[in-house]
């Protein structure tokens, strides 16, 4: 189902934050409205084992660094521990086109609202003693954005440098290798325990997408889907005639108000398809739209996440 461009709207050529920014400070304030303690950190102590090597990044406490590595390879790398239930929070930004849309109304594109979700969660994880890691679908980096899984003071900021470096780009539905690029590495190694939330509109993923996403809730892991819609593509507002126009393509129609029943039935019909199908593999659905106090659609994520 694309996500049309409405007459009241703008495509962001280049990001729009609103009044969203800047990022840094509203995600810290948001992290401090969030109820912190919907999970248990991870902790050092018994059980601990060794969970592999990642990448280093500056930062990074030296004790874990690998020497070996120095001498074996062109990077270094640093040594990660793991409990047998790991409290890692996985983050995944739905950075496609139509994640670009901002109406009126709206305090920023879906885009920056749902960055603002993403580093605000991220803070409270990093605040909290769990390590975070990031991921888009799609997205003007190709790829280059993703951030491995990684703990400590430095974390939070490396995870506000990637989403404000990052803007809309690209459609899962004619590449849906974007969306499997985003969730691969998730599905594959991250531990019972772990949290994965999922920020995108839903508008313009493959069909396939709720049963890749909500599989990786397999073996005792949490996974969040967020869908955030515009206030227009939640209520369709408008009147007379308009040309709607995909955000993510070159598609243009000329219509008038009276598809708005059509367009809200398919609508809803789109939502209880993903919900129904996450809820099948015990995946969670939230929902939130852009004019909304960031802190209520932040509360429900956490409370999403008992």
């Amino acid at each position: 189902m694309a996500a049309p461009t409405f007459a009241s709207g703008s495509i962001a050529r280049s990001l729009d934050w609103g009044k969203l920014a800047p990022l840094r400070l509203r995600a810290r304030a948001l992290a401090e409205g969030i109820y912190a303690g919907a999970h248990k950190s991870a902790r050092r102590g018994a059980g601990i084992e060794f969970g592999g090597f990642r990448e280093y990044y500056p930062g990074d406490d030296l004790r874990w660094l690998d020497r070996r590595s120095l001498l074996l390879r062109d990077k270094p790398l640093v040594r990660q521990f793991e409990t047998e239930t790991d409290r890692a929070l996985r983050l995944i930004v739905d950075a496609t086109a139509s994640m670009g849309y901002r109406s009126k109304t709206a305090r920023g594109t879906k885009y920056a609202y749902s960055a603002l979700l993403a580093a605000a969660l991220a803070r409270v994880a990093v605040v909290g003693g769990d390590p975070v890691g990031l991921s888009y679908i799609g997205g003007s980096l190709k790829g280059k954005g993703r951030m491995p899984v990684s703990s400590g003071r430095e974390a939070f900021e490396r995870v506000v440098g990637s989403l404000e470096a990052m803007s809309p780009e690209g459609d899962a539905v004619v590449a849906p290798k974007m969306l499997d690029d985003a969730i691969e590495g998730i599905a594959r190694t991250a531990r019972a325990g772990s949290i994965v939330v999922v920020l995108t509109d839903a508008l313009d993923l493959p069909p396939e997408a709720p049963v890749h996403i909500g599989s990786i809730a397999s073996r005792g892991r949490v996974v969040v889907v967020v869908q955030i819609l515009d206030p227009d593509e939640a209520t369709f507002p408008f009147e007379g005639t308009m040309v709607l126009k995909s955000l993510e393509g070159n598609v243009r129609v000329e219509s008038d108000a009276e598809v708005k029943d059509r367009y809200l039935q398919a609508l809803g019909n789109l939502q209880s398809a993903w919900k129904t199908q996450l809820v099948a593999r015990g995946a969670r659905w939230v929902t939130g739209t852009t004019d909304e106090d960031p802190i209520a659609v932040a509360r429900r994520i956490v409370t999403s996440f008992r």
